[in-house]
C-alpha cells in the first residue's frame, strides 16, 4: 500500500451492527470483532459521518456513546424513524435496516493494521 493509494475496507469487514428503537429514535451498535479494530473505528467513525451517511433519514441530533470495554459504539440517532413506530408510513419504521446501512461505509487502514483481522480473511 501506498501513502497515495490506502487500502480501504468497509466496517463490515471490521465489526457487525445492532439496532432498535424508541419513539422517533433509533439506535445503531456497532460491534467490533477483534480489538484491534475499535480504536480505528473511533476514530473514522464518528458521529457526523453515520449522520452525513444517513442524510434525507435521520433528521435529528446523532450521538456517539463509546463502551470500549465491550468493543462496541452506540449511536443515538434523533428523527430517525418518520416520526415514531406508531406514526410513520416509512417501510422500515422500527429502523432495523440502519443497522445494516451502516456497514458499507468506508474505513482507510493503516500501513500496519493485521488484514489477517478482517472479517472472512
Amino acid at each position: 500500500m501506498s501513502a497515495d493509494n490506502p487500502k480501504r475496507v468497509t466496517v463490515r469487514e471490521l465489526a457487525h451492527s445492532r439496532s432498535g428503537d424508541k419513539g422517533n429514535t433509533s439506535n445503531i451498535a456497532v460491534i467490533v470483532y477483534h480489538r484491534a479494530a475499535y480504536a480505528l473505528l473511533a476514530e473514522q467513525l464518528t458521529a457526523d459521518r453515520v449522520r452525513a451517511h444517513f442524510e434525507g433519514v435521520i433528521e435529528g441530533e446523532v450521538v456517539r456513546y463509546d463502551v470500549p470495554g465491550l468493543g462496541v459504539f452506540n449511536f443515538v440517532c434523533e428523527g430517525a424513524l418518520g416520526g415514531g413506530v406508531s406514526r410513520s408510513l416509512r417501510l422500515d419504521n422500527y429502523g432495523k435496516t440502519l443497522a445494516s446501512g451502516v456497514l458499507p461505509i468506508e474505513i482507510e487502514l493503516p500501513e500496519d493494521f493485521d488484514t489477517g483481522l478482517l472479517r472472512g480473511r
